[in-house]
Parts: C-alpha cells; sequence; structure tokens
C-alpha cells in the first residue's frame, strides 16, 4: 500500500519561472534604465508597450488617411478642384477608386491624374 504523494517526484518550478522571466526580458530588450533589466519594472513596461502598440495600429491609419486626403487636395488645387467636390463628383459617377489609389497616382503619376480629373469633372 502506498501513502498519497509519497512515491511522485518533486518538481522544482525554478526552471519554468526563470524561462518566463527570461522572456519577459527579451520583450523589453532596448528600453531604456531599469525597465530592461529589472523583471517587475520590465513586466509593467511590455504590458503598457503593449497597450500603446495597440492603440497606435489604429491610430495609424487615421493619420495615413489624413495624409491621402491632404494630399490628393492639393493636387486637386493645382487643377482648380476641391477635394470634397471631387469625391462628390466621384460618387456620382459611381467610380469607386479609394484616396490611397487617388493619392498615389497623384504623387507618381501626375499626367495620368491630370487626365482622370478631366474625365471625372
Amino acid at each position: 500500500m502506498s501513502i498519497p504523494g509519497k512515491n511522485m517526484a518533486r518538481v522544482k518550478r525554478g526552471i519554468t519561472a526563470n524561462k518566463r522571466r527570461k522572456n519577459l526580458l527579451k520583450l523589453a530588450k532596448g528600453f531604456k534604465w531599469r525597465r530592461k533589466s529589472h523583471y517587475r519594472a520590465a513586466k509593467e513596461a511590455v504590458l503598457k508597450a503593449g497597450k500603446y502598440k495597440y492603440r497606435d495600429r489604429r491610430t495609424k491609419k487615421r493619420t495615413m488617411r489624413n495624409l491621402w486626403v491632404l494630399r490628393l487636395n492639393n493636387a486637386l488645387r493645382l487643377h482648380d478642384e476641391k477635394y470634397s467636390t471631387f469625391i462628390n463628383k466621384m460618387k456620382k459617377k459611381n467610380i469607386e477608386l479609394d484616396r490611397k489609389v487617388l493619392s498615389e497616382l497623384a504623387t507618381e503619376n501626375p499626367k495620368t491624374f491630370e487626365l482622370f480629373v478631366k474625365e471625372v469633372k
């Protein structure tokens, strides 16, 4: 008859804990001061970095769209057209090109863009 827990091997948890800490410190590589080398500070820093990363992935989409609109508006002003009226005319003619494509067209191929603007007018 065996006593429960007597013939089980002893589990030492140092390896797992050290691995977890080491992996977290890897994520904190490049941080300044105490946040790169001390586990507690690094853990907090990595969590906050993740929050900022998540938030800024969405902010980036917003800022890029603003940039495309700005470039498009500047290119349209050269052809005596406003951004808002141009987009409205495009919608009325059922032309579905997004702002990214239009702004790239305006910056990289101005002659093609000029022909496109005349077509929409």
